[in-house]
């Protein structure tokens, strides 16, 4: 991912932060085995657990999907793709500027281990229900056992531990601090992605004079 230094983001906490912030995410991967095969992107909900080096990505594929036996064993991207808003240059200073785009995106490298034995899967599941729909669990766990490995039976799990990371956290970073004061308050009264990029800008001491919010 093309990232200027002063948009890199490499504290560990904050990237960790922003994948949990933003978990629908992007895998992409080769569609089969062959060297010449293209590219396929799943989307998938995802739950990024604190271990190892970078953290480690937990998922599952429906089963009917091919990318997962294509992607057994191999080295996958994941993009979690956060809050994006327009910026106007109108809210620059200096007359010789020009629009952009402001936005948040972690990009997480690794190799995939898939999950198929039952047990295996109904952890995987429970950490994503607790993570996304916690008052949920209890009533999946109330669910004719047979059901529940019916549908288990209809997913394949995978397990990512990450390699290598790279975080772009572009919020007008390089702008003068009275510019960023303008972005910061035109994104704050905008819809919610443009509030959470402010909410961002201040929490990273981008705003002068503000203090720092909770990231909504």
């Amino acid at each position: 991912m093309y990232t200027p230094r002063f948009n890199q983001v490499t504290d560990r906490a904050l990237l960790l932060e922003a994948m949990r912030a933003y978990p629908f995410a992007i895998l992409f991967g080769p569609a089969g085995t062959e060297p010449r095969d293209l590219l396929r992107a799943t989307h998938l909900p995802l739950v990024v657990k604190d271990e190892g080096e970078h953290g480690v990505i937990e998922g599952h594929f429906a089963k009917a999907n091919p990318h997962w036996a294509a992607l057994a064993g191999r080295e996958a991207l994941v993009v979690f793709p956060g809050p994006h808003s327009y910026v106007s240059p109108a809210l620059y200073e200096e007359a010789l500027s020009v629009p952009t785009w402001n936005y948040i995106a972690v990009h997480a490298y690794g190799t995939l281990t898939l999950v198929e034995d039952g047990s295996g899967k109904e952890t995987l599941l429970a950490s994503l229900i607790a993570a996304h729909d916690p008052a949920y669990l209890d009533q999946w766990r109330a669910l004719p056992e047979g059901y529940r490995r019916t549908m288990l039976g209809n997913i394949v799990g995978f397990r990512m531990p990450i390699a290598r990371i790279e975080g772009k956290f572009k919020l007008s970073q390089n702008r003068a601090g009275r510019e960023r004061v303008n972005v910061h308050a035109a994104q704050a009264a905008g819809n919610d992605d443009q509030r959470s990029l402010a909410a961002w800008m201040a929490r990273l001491g981008l705003v002068p004079g503000e203090a720092p919010p909770q990231v909504p």
